[in-house]
């Protein structure tokens, strides 16, 4: 302990001397950066008033020159502007131009030959001191053709330096301080933590209580550091905690109350005739739809999206529109209906026998139709029109999501220059030489560079992108920035991982975890000590559903002691059932789960329970917190939001969640039993250790991914984007803004 005093005492020393350093550094960097600002802008200054300068230059009627003078003394930071005559002479110079600045001393420094300023002479810029403070000055000299008309003098305020200088010196003081106090404390707490725990460790390694000791104790001490850092974040947090609040304020912040239009093709409500009587609403199986709804309802707004239920034209209005949720009514639903022949071409056809398989790497060969990509384009130019109609402003923020929409953000950028457009990728993108599979590759590279940013989940996605731009398009590639610059637009590349509301909404009213585990039993007949395993997709071929089960039963091969005792639900709702690769996964996940079941099959034990239909959220919540165990095996996913619903539902903090590494939440979920769903021998050894795994165990890696995926949650998500597209926003009013100012001076706009 006396040690780690001595070590905070140093420290705290160290970090002393840094700050002052630090803080010298910042305050002339600070001033070379002002500078620089200064002297930008009173060459701009000079560039836009040249034409008007040279005009109403006339030594002998000053009242013209004075009002371009005063025109350039509108700048907030401009103090007073004087035109001098080659000799310099004062021609005219407006109110409040100081007397220490005289044109006289400032044509000395410009430099004299035979008594005046000679054509061509270069710019001067210094500091001057007046009444007790700073200025900054730039003499630039102005010429007509070849004639050296004079030089102006302008005079710019310095009192925003000493602010900034003083602001930047007042915040280093503030965060090394902190640094100093944090570092110190968690050196104490630290090395009092880890003697006591390693007494606890070695006690517990005496009696026997470890099964493997070589490494529990250290695990266990990483994770206990783990959480105090993290608990003493959540504490010290400005923000709080991410919530719909807190999105809105961001919103306001950033949009002030402008509404944000999702584009998409999954609508989030669905309105289903049963029966031919009543209207169902359902809600379905998407991970997209799961990330954003929760965001529109934050943040209100428009959602266009293909009407796909058999009762949605019967429950909108004239324009199409219906508020949703239903009761709530807290943003509008704009639907978009497509012909069975647009349908076919573009959602079955080019999106999801093309582009799926190609940017997922699950041994399905993409197929490429000339009329399936018509009519790609054909229901982009279609949903670009819907966006037309919804947007109230020619600046709007639009947020188009998924494969399906490739070519929007370009087809919307032509006829909404100023849109910020943020284009959202919810799959893989593959690597350059695969995507170069496709024969439409330019026109999609294109398409998506329409976007003023572009997302993706991981930095890996980011980076296949970028590598497929610079292989297939010509474009200066800014990998400093993850940016390409193309016909004068650039586009940011940005990894944004997504997640899910916190807490979810759907365990309002859900019965308690020993509920829903007597529940599943009795549902499926099975005994009070059954074992439950739960997995949960669409039946899709990049889940991984056949290897799962094959998993399961590896596991019964292994571990005869699980035979009898341990019961796999799949919840696999139907999807795309009119392709045929996906018709001849049901029938093959199908004959599987029999196989398995004959094989292992114990009077009514059935180790394989299949549920092939649509579960509502409520529904499959009740199966999370039932289980034992969940398994996520996709073979190629983006995320996966399915991993982070399971640690969701699971607020008792039990429950194992086995995951992927190939999904994007593995990367976030590292407490979870991290598999290779090709390897079974691995995957059915994770699913023993889940279904032995103590209680205590159990609870810590529980308790880390409920705290990643609470912090990481879909709210923070949404802000980061659109705070990020905000900024880009701003950026291109600006640039618009100095555009319009500097034509009517004579200064030519840059070419759009």
């Amino acid at each position: 302990m006396a040690r780690s005093l001595r070590f905070a005492a140093a420290l705290v020393i160290g970090l002393a001397l840094v700050t002052w350093a630090a803080s010298v550094m910042v305050r002339r960097t600070t001033r070379s950066w002002f500078e620089s600002d200064m002297r930008l802008r009173a060459q701009l200054a000079l560039v836009s008033a040249r034409a008007s300068l040279a005009a109403d230059w006339n030594p002998k009627k000053p009242a013209k020159l004075l009002g371009v003078l005063s025109g350039i003394e509108s700048d907030a930071r401009m103090m007073a502007v004087a035109a001098c005559s080659p000799a310099s002479s004062v021609v005219a110079a407006t109110p409040g131009f100081p007397p220490q600045v005289g044109c006289d001393s400032i044509g000395a420094r410009l430099g004299h030959v035979d008594g005046l300023v000679a054509a061509g002479a270069p710019p001067w810029f210094g500091r001057f001191t007046i009444r007790g403070g700073s200025v900054h000055v730039s003499a630039l000299p102005v010429q007509d053709s070849a004639r050296a008309l004079g030089f102006i003098v302008l005079v710019q305020d310095l009192s925003v330096e000493s602010a900034r200088e003083e602001k930047s010196q007042r915040f280093l003081f503030y965060m090394f301080g902190f640094l100093g106090v944090a570092a110190s404390f968690v050196t104490v707490a630290a090395a009092w933590w880890s003697r006591r725990d390693w007494n606890e460790g070695m006690r517990r390694l005496l009696h026997g209580e470890i099964a493997r000791p070589e490494f529990k104790p250290f695990l266990r001490e990483v994770r206990h550091f783990v959480d105090g850092i993290l608990a003493s974040d959540e504490t010290e947090r400005s923000g709080g905690d991410w919530t719909p609040e807190r999105l809105k304020a961001d919103l306001n912040r950033y949009l002030h109350g402008e509404r944000v239009v999702i584009v998409a093709n999954r609508e989030p409500y669905i309105h289903t005739r049963v029966n031919g009587d009543g209207i169902e609403v359902q809600h379905p199986a998407s991970g997209l739809v799961t990330a954003l709804e929760p965001v529109m309802r934050a943040c209100s707004g428009v959602w266009i999206a293909h009407g796909s239920g058999n009762a949605d034209r019967e429950t909108v209005d004239a324009q199409d529109h219906v508020l949703v949720p239903p009761g709530e009514e807290q943003y509008v639903l704009r639907r978009v209906w497509l012909s069975a022949a647009e349908e076919q071409g573009y959602y079955f056809g080019f999106a999801n026998e093309g582009l799926w398989p190609l940017c997922h790497l699950a041994d399905v060969r993409p197929v490429f139709r000339g009329d399936d990509w018509k009519q790609y384009r054909a229901v982009n130019e279609r949903f670009v029109h819907a966006i037309m109609s919804e947007v109230d402003a020619d600046d709007p923020i639009v947020l188009v999501q998924d494969y399906h929409f490739a070519l929007v953000p370009k087809l919307l950028r032509e006829r909404l220059p100023r849109a910020t457009i943020l284009t959202f990728w919810h799959i893989p993108w593959p690597n350059a030489e695969r995507f170069g599979i496709c024969p439409y590759r330019n026109e999609i590279l294109e398409g998506m560079l329409g976007s003023s940013i572009l997302g993706f989940h991981t930095q890996v996605h980011c980076n296949n992108f970028l590598d497929s731009v610079d292989r297939y398009l010509e474009a200066r590639i800014d990998r400093e920035s993850n940016a390409v610059v193309r016909h004068g637009g650039t586009t940011l590349i940005r990894p944004y991982p997504i997640s899910l509301e916190w807490p979810s909404r759907w365990l309002a009213g859900v019965p308690s975890v020993e509920e829903c585990r007597r529940g599943l039993r009795a549902a499926f007949g099975l005994p009070a000590d059954a074992l439950i395993g739960v997995g949960v997709d669409r039946l899709d071929y990049t889940k991984g559903v056949g290897e799962r089960l094959l998993a399961v039963e590896r596991l019964l091969e292994r571990f005869p002691q699980f035979r009898g005792r341990f019961s796999f639900v799949q919840l696999a709702a139907p999807s795309r059932t009119g392709i045929e690769r996906y018709r001849l996964l049901n029938e093959e996940v199908e004959a599987l789960a029999a196989r398995i079941n004959a094989r292992f099959a114990n009077g009514n034990y059935r180790p394989i329970l299949l549920r092939r239909f649509h579960h509502e959220p409520p529904a499959v919540f009740r199966y999370y917190r039932g289980a034992d165990l969940c398994y996520v095996s996709s073979l190629h996913d983006g995320m996966n939001l399915v991993a982070k619903e399971f640690v969701a539902a699971r607020d008792d903090e039990q429950g194992v969640l086995v995951l992927s590494k190939f999904t994007g939440a593995a990367r976030e979920l590292t407490e979870a039993l991290i598999v290779n769903p090709y390897d079974l021998d691995e995957a059915s050894g994770a699913l023993a250790e889940a279904l032995v795994m103590t209680p205590a165990e159990r609870r810590d890696r529980m308790r880390a991914m409920r705290r990643s995926v609470a912090e990481a949650n879909v709210y923070r998500w949404a802000s980061r984007m659109i705070v990020d597209a905000a900024r880009v926003r701003t950026s291109e009013r600006l640039s618009d803004r100095f555009a319009q100012r500097a034509t009517p001076l004579g200064v030519d706009a840059p070419p759009s």
